[in-house]
């Protein structure tokens, strides 16, 4: 079955950085388009950024664009997101999702990131 284990998240200050990996199993990983998508406290689910199975496509909310990369290492089954000049309001746990939608798709776990002086 599918599997998506996030991690990667922790406590960093304002303006610091964080380094998100999602390993995925069970199924055709470089086949399919990946996602990151975010849930803040009493908040719905928000996307942030989708890449292409082959990676050459990227895709980003506004609020993250130019602060987050995401990429992925297809000969590893792995899914990355980079995240530069964290702000609190990117308090939030991420979660891998396979595909694009945002309703729909499968999610792991999730990792919790949390921006605070």
């Amino acid at each position: 079955q599918v599997q998506l284990v996030e991690s990667g998240g922790g406590l960093v200050q304002p303006g610091g950085s964080l380094r998100l990996s999602c390993a995925a199993s069970g199924f055709i990983f470089n086949d399919i388009d990946m996602s990151w998508v975010r849930q803040a406290p009493g908040k719905g689910v928000e996307w942030v950024s989708t890449i292409s199975n082959g990676g050459d496509i990227t895709t980003y909310t506004d609020s993250v664009k130019g602060r987050f990369t995401i990429s992925r290492d297809n000969a590893k089954n792995t899914l990355y997101l980079q995240m530069n000049s964290l702000k609190p309001e990117d308090t939030a746990m991420y979660y891998c999702m396979k595909g694009i939608n945002i309703i729909r798709g499968t999610r792991g776990q999730g990792t919790q990131v949390t921006v605070s002086s």
